[in-house]
């Protein structure tokens, strides 16, 4: 039974094991609490100890069981096959002897690449990766890291054709180095548009669509030269992580610090600017690799692939027929590629099918028993009848927390750590963001049944949430809560596979005719989604959801009364 472990180090530190063709993953931040599991100062390594005991816990192995661990590189130069370099010492020295022996490295953008390809299900693919920066590139390329990435990608060969290199340029003191870096272009803008206590990056996103791109696209613009065969020139030090340099808007200065005092209008205007502006340099280089290829699919990974506006664009604008966005984008995946490697390319296993759901990581467990805070009840013995109970509640327009089955992997709620409702009232947009303390202007995103997708929506959606479409004109009126200000959605197509929510999705079908649910993460505002059913439990007390199902528990507030959801002598269990 041949088993191999992927491991990423670095902030959303991660495991991922694959034994026997069977994903076992999952993030340290659901144990550690810590949003990302982000330290307190930046290149602290830690090991995903929490996470990577799950796994073999999960897959009743021990470490002695596991025949190969690949990390991603961050200070390593990339080669072919494997090295040994003093990161690699470093990271072997952090793991039990029987997995560092085995521990080997792999670039850091080919695990965010191969974390897409390996599940896409295609045989030839073209694949990009852009993000903040990953391996250190050496000082053949002037001592930068890998920014923007291009592959050709066969299942057996992987091949860099493209890489986006840093620039030279004369300085006032010497030759300066600009960086390429669209991740930190992206979040340099960010930080000047939205206030500190906000997801910068995320919140730029959603503010864009209520602003014009015209006002400010022509300075954003200049900041950026877009040059022959797929070059990205970013003007310094736009292109490097940088809070403190003054941005010359409408003869004023915008900083970090100062974002509070713009007006909201003001604001998105630049985010609608911002928006465009690095979709641009997107697609310019995509369809670059669509020339050097000829491939039909694009694979789509890394930090900036977490931005589904621009993934919708780029499956309208790259040229290419088909876009695969890897189901965990974001430096967690790079575990998830790490693994997939070893498995595919090293072991030379068939290929694991594509996924529909990402339910990689632990069941939430069962309740301590005991009275529940702020007057909440817990029933039990509901058996096949909670489904329609829950279906019930959502079709009265009740907020429903969902935990059920395995913890997703990645950054999104896929409908097994969720907070549900229905989509028709557009105050329940507003309640469910006041209750999670999201700004007003920030969308809530659908989930549909997959067969029922174009009948309601406009555009490719995946099972992963990493795409905005566009919401039918016919069928806005009905799913207000879930449309944003421009038209579009960030849709989560549920297939017949999905393992959490799809019977739920069913029922509320056949009971309202909207095959559509709202659903937003089961979390606090800041911290992780949540893992455990007590979590679960005290995030809806603490939050005033209207119920909760756990497991085989139906959990309700104190103002819904069980004569209006439980028949009379239904065999129920009330404490």
């Amino acid at each position: 039974m041949p088993a191999v472990l992927g491991l990423n180090f670095h902030h959303d530190t991660s495991a991922c094991l694959i034994v026997d063709g069977r994903i076992y993953a999952a993030e340290e931040e659901r144990w550690s609490g810590i949003k990302h599991n982000r330290t307190t100062r930046k290149g602290i390594l830690t090991v995903p100890t929490n996470a990577l005991d799950w796994c073999l816990q999960a897959a009743n192995i021990t470490v002695d069981d596991i025949d190969h661990v690949w990390t991603p590189a961050m200070r390593s130069t990339p080669r072919s096959g494997s090295w040994a370099s003093p990161e690699q010492t470093e990271l072997a020295g952090m793991l039990p002897v029987a997995l560092g022996k085995r521990l080997k490295l792999i670039s850091h953008h080919t695990a965010h690449v191969l974390s897409g390809y390996l599940l896409s299900g295609e045989e030839r693919a073209a694949g990009l990766v852009i993000d903040a920066g990953g391996s250190a590139l050496g000082a053949d390329v002037a001592e930068g890291r890998e920014r923007i990435t291009g592959y050709t990608l066969t299942p057996d060969r992987i091949d860099r054709i493209h890489q986006v290199t840093p620039a030279v340029t004369p300085g006032p003191t010497g030759p300066e180095r600009t960086h390429p870096s669209l991740g930190h272009f992206y979040r340099n803008l960010a930080q000047r548009v939205i206030p500190p206590g906000n997801e910068a990056e995320g919140s730029m996103m959603a503010l864009a669509a209520f602003g014009d791109p015209d006002h400010y696209y022509k300075e954003l613009r200049d900041l950026i030269h877009l040059g022959d065969d797929g070059h990205v020139h970013i003007a310094a030090p736009w292109g490097s992580y940088d809070s403190d340099t003054p941005l010359r808007l409408d003869g004023g200065m915008r900083t970090a610090r100062s974002a509070h005092a713009q007006s909201l209008d003001a604001r998105a205007d630049l985010a609608a600017a911002a928006q465009r502006v690095f979709a641009e340099a997107v697609v310019h280089v995509a369809r670059h690799l669509r020339h050097l290829t000829a491939a039909r699919t694009l694979v789509f990974s890394g930090g900036c692939a977490l931005n589904s506006h621009l993934n919708g664009t780029l499956a309208e604008q790259s040229g290419f027929e088909n876009l695969f966005v890897a189901p965990a984008p974001h430096d967690a995946g790079t575990a998830v590629g790490a693994a997939l490697y070893a498995w595919n390319y090293v072991l030379g296993q068939p290929l694991l099918p594509t996924p529909e759901d990402a339910d990689w990581g632990p069941l939430p467990g069962t309740l301590p028993d005991g009275v529940l805070a702020g007057g909440y009840r817990s029933i039990t013995g509901l058996g096949d009848r909670l489904i329609p109970t829950v279906a019930a509640l959502l079709a009265d327009h009740h907020i429903v927390g969902w935990a059920q089955g395995g913890m997703e992997f990645g950054p999104r709620a896929l409908g097994h750590r969720s907070i549900l409702a229905h989509p028709g009232k557009e105050a329940t947009k507003t309640r469910l963001n006041t209750l999670k303390q999201r700004a007003d202007f920030r969308p809530l995103a659908p989930l549909t049944l997959a067969e029922e997708a174009n009948a309601w929506f406009l555009g490719q959606a995946d099972p992963f949430m990493n795409r905005v479409v566009r919401v039918r004109n016919c069928k806005s009126s009905r799913i207000p809560a879930v449309v944003h200000h421009d038209g579009t959605a960030r849709l989560q197509t549920v297939s017949r596979d999905h393992s959490g929510v799809r019977p739920l999705l069913e029922e509320f079908h056949q009971l309202t005719g909207v095959p559509v649910l709202l659903n937003t993460s089961l979390n606090f505002k800041g911290t992780p989604i949540l893992r455990t059913a007590k979590q679960a439990v005290d995030a809806a007390v603490e939050l005033g959801l209207d119920a909760l199902a756990v497991g085989d528990r139906l959990i309700l507030a104190p103002h819904i009364q069980e004569s209006t959801v439980l028949p009379a002598n239904s065999g129920t269990d009330r404490t």
